[in-house]
């Protein structure tokens, strides 16, 4: 049965044979997807291989030999205007949240790492931690989530299951600034800050999972809007249109606009069946505006879906 959903103008077709796995490789649950300028899709997972790429079709390409302990988000950063001006791979990097080891790494598109941010194995002191809701905010990191970045090179980390921040840092990873403290309520209170991403307009939209709303910060920290209405938002990827796709862990996807109002909402009810969802958490799109969405705890998987 072909499955369709909505958003807006657009119609999406899930793909039912992406991706191709290769004999042996298995992907458990699908913690990060991310797209590269040339279309290559980055699926980062917790099975066998944690970090692995496909084509746009689906073809598998390569793994990394990626030792994390827990991934969770990841991010491409290029320094092309657009994907569709990108020339060589040595133009991106690959960002990645392990949240396990407290760490944000950044990598080559080969892989090497050139920049660690964290002290892997060392939580900062968040204090008593009860439901990823924390007595006070930390330092980096205590089990960090998800990376965003600036044109300028600026490094945006979510810092969500041990603490209630998000985190500035430069180009080459000094500290500039820390917001957020521990609440279910006003402006800058975090219950778990767990995916990021910079809009068209610059501005930083930071899910705040266990609040399930979206708070849209300047990049200096200062509040600028709050978005409701989520089933715990994990992660959201804009595409070239300036839709916004949510990935809430209350298997649901739902499709904003840059103002936050809702366009679209697929699945909603916990099913494994072909296009609709358990536990989405993350969401890409490529520069076709095709759509990825993976899918954690009992999800296991990753789902396309085609703009047709």
């Amino acid at each position: 049965m072909t499955v369709r959903y909505q958003a807006g103008p657009n119609l999406y077709e899930l793909d039912p044979d992406w991706p191709k796995l290769p004999e042996g490789h298995e992907l458990k649950q699908v913690a990060g997807v991310a797209v590269d300028a040339e279309d290559r899709v980055y699926l980062y997972n917790r099975g066998n291989h944690k970090l692995s790429t496909f084509d746009r079709n689906g073809n598998y390409q390569s793994s990394w030999e990626q030792a994390a302990k827990t991934p969770h988000g990841i991010h491409i950063a290029s320094n092309a205007a657009s994907k569709k001006d990108a020339g060589t791979s040595s133009e991106q990097h690959v960002f990645l949240a392990d949240t396990g080891a407290h760490v944000v790494t950044k990598h080559t598109a080969e892989g090497n790492i050139l920049l660690t941010l964290g002290t892997p194995g060392k939580p900062s002191d968040t204090g008593q931690i009860k439901d990823f809701l924390v007595e006070k905010p930390g330092q980096p990191f205590n089990l960090p989530t998800g990376v965003a970045t600036a044109p300028n090179g600026d490094i945006f980390v979510s810092d969500g299951y041990g603490n209630c921040r998000v985190h500035k840092f430069d180009k080459n990873g000094v500290l500039q600034a820390s917001w957020g403290i521990p609440g279910k309520s006003a402006p800058l209170e975090f219950h778990l800050p767990h995916g990021l991403a910079i809009d068209p307009q610059g501005r930083l939209l930071v899910c705040d999972m266990e609040n399930h709303r979206i708070q849209v910060l300047d990049q200096d920290g200062n509040f600028l809007a709050m978005w409701n209405g989520f089933k715990q938002p994990c992660s959201l990827a804009i595409d070239a249109d300036g839709l916004v796709f949510v990935a809430e862990l209350g298997h649901r996807v739902s499709v904003v606009d840059l103002d936050g109002r809702i366009v679209a909402q697929w699945g909603g009810e916990s099913s494994r069946e072909p296009g609709r969802f358990v536990a989405p958490h993350t969401a890409a799109v490529d520069s076709h505006g095709d759509v990825y969405i993976g899918e954690v705890l009992e999800g296991q998987r990753v789902q396309k879906f085609v703009r047709k």
